[in-house]
């Protein structure tokens, strides 16, 4: 399962080159989350190295950046908060075993049911959240420590190196595609702030304000091994469990997602299964190394991607370059403008957004639509889990409540003098209050057939609706009949008993979706 990753010829220099771009933008994220979670700035740097080196390896998705996240850094900050870092790398080891067993038992496999216009509101609304971030790049803090928007002649200086960087990326890879433009743009503007002397914020800066130490610096070491210093106690479970299924969940619905995205992006389609497994190995490996854990980030895997980085060369050297920056070239990267980095991201947010959505308002059936705005919605005013998951649940609801008006019976009167019923459409929980409505047990005659062949019983809801039909022409000293039932349909209809007739011989075999028969 885990092979080593072959790596073609006419890939590496692209792999190459787009890694590089992504461990240049990795920084000022991991140290933005490594605040965001509670926990020093290398604990962040140190997860970004780990989890992408890993995940580029063993997980599921060639091409795919994982690293710090800001998703589960909001999870985190409580724990780390109430309890401290070193149950938070506890609670990441636990995770990472819950992750690993979804991909063992594979559970990957339902990030299929969710629907097109979530995965469309996720990537909107995630588009959302990577610009709003970047908003943050434009303020400093006053002399009362809180934060404002630049001055003036800041501001448009700013603004001036945000616009040139994304010229660069936009019309560099017109005249040559020798290097990935996002790279091209942070050297040029780099070296330009350098060369002129501008006063500008830097990446150094950046992690001086958030820190709040002068003296604060990218250089660091290599992450030394320890095993969480925490009581092995029921109590230590008890606290650690809420947090790691959360984190579990949000790192797996993220990964996810962004694999399909990529997938869509990049007409390929990656192993859902083993990208469980690879981020699960990756969080546990950091709960050791010291470093707070995370998933797939979809703003890098999109520079990554839109870069030229297809391989597992990609993520590989983005880790690895990481770490060189981190023990011999921190003073080289503490000298980036922020705003180089602000405009690859404005970048990634104009090629993530999907620009059609405002066209599909009157191309698609309005709770599509409906569900679209309100996925994009939540994801930010929340998280990415919760917006997933009530995405879904609208959908299925909507779904539900479509296809419960779409049951309907054809009768007539057949040569013996019973009344026929041909059901069409499904029986479900969301359908069986029409169901009942077709029938006349105080109208019909003696002997009436109720025929299932363009019909399917779903669940356990239908069986009992079913169920009520008969009492009701039991109730009228009248006889039912049900032709085309399915076998665990008749298991399931214990409260008819004898007085309900069913044609066994042209009974289909088909399962209900129920619990009962189960036991």
């Amino acid at each position: 399962m885990f092979e080593f990753p072959q790596f073609s010829k006419h890939s590496v220099k692209n792999d190459a080159l787009s890694g590089l771009t992504v461990a240049l933008a990795l920084v000022p994220e991991a140290v933005a989350f490594a605040f965001v979670a509670g926990v020093d700035p290398m604990v962040g740097l140190y997860a970004a190295f780990i989890v992408g080196l890993i995940t580029s390896i063993f997980g599921g998705r060639p091409g795919m950046i994982s690293g710090a996240t800001g998703a589960m850094a909001v999870v985190m900050v409580s724990l780390v908060a109430t309890h401290g870092v070193q149950y938070l790398f506890a609670a990441v080891m636990f995770a990472g075993i819950l992750q690993v067993a979804a991909g063992l038992f594979k559970l990957g496999k339902f990030i299929r049911i969710v629907p097109h216009p979530v995965m469309i509101g996720f990537v909107n609304g995630l588009a959302i959240v990577i610009f709003l971030a970047q908003l943050g790049q434009f303020k400093a803090p006053d002399i009362n420590g809180l934060l404002t928007w630049l001055p003036q002649d800041q501001m448009i200086l700013m603004l001036g190196l945000v616009a040139l960087t994304m010229a660069i990326i936009h019309f560099l890879p017109k005249f040559t595609t020798a290097i990935p433009s996002s790279l091209a743009a942070i050297v040029t503007v780099t070296a330009l702030v350098v060369g002129l002397d501008l006063e500008t914020r830097t990446v150094v800066d950046f992690l001086r304000a958030m820190s709040g130490d002068e003296a604060a610096t990218l250089a660091g070491s290599l992450p030394t091994f320890s095993i969480p210093m925490v009581p092995f106690t029921l109590e230590t479970l008890q606290i650690i469990l809420p947090y790691a299924i959360i984190l579990a969940a949000i790192g797996l619905i993220e990964s996810l997602l962004t694999l399909t995205v990529l997938d869509e992006m990049t007409n390929s389609r990656g192993q859902s299964n083993r990208e469980c497994i690879g981020q699960g190995m990756a969080n546990m490996t950091c709960s050791v190394f010291g470093a707070m854990g995370g998933c797939a980030m979809i703003g890098q895997s999109m520079i990554n991607v839109n870069s030229g980085g297809r391989g597992r060369l990609s993520g590989i050297v983005a880790a690895l370059a990481l770490l060189f920056f981190i023990l011999f070239a921190s003073s080289l990267i503490e000298m980036i403008p922020l705003a180089a980095l602000v405009g690859v991201m404005f970048m990634v947010v104009i090629g993530t957004f999907e620009w059609a959505t405002f066209k599909l308002a009157r191309r698609v059936p309005k709770q599509d639509f409906f569900v679209i705005i309100l996925v994009t919605v939540v994801t930010v005013l929340t998280d990415l889990a919760i917006a997933v998951f009530v995405g879904v649940i609208v959908s299925a609801l909507m779904f539900a409540w479509q296809h419960a008006k779409h049951i309907y019976a054809d009768t007539h009167i057949n040569q013996e003098g019973s009344k026929e019923y041909k059901i069409h459409g499904p029986v479900f929980f969301g359908s069986v209050a029409n169901f009942l409505e077709i029938f006349d047990a105080h109208g019909d005659p003696a002997d009436v057939i109720v025929d299932f062949a363009d019909s399917r019983v779903t669940d356990h809801s239908a069986i009992e609706a079913i169920e009520t039909l008969a009492e009701r022409y039991t109730a009228q000293g009248k006889t039912l009949h049900l032709r085309h039932l399915s076998q665990d349909c008749r298991k399931l209809l214990d409260k008819a008993g004898s007085l309900v007739e069913i044609n066994v011989k042209e009974d289909p075999s088909y399962k209900v979706a129920t619990d009962v028969l189960a036991g």
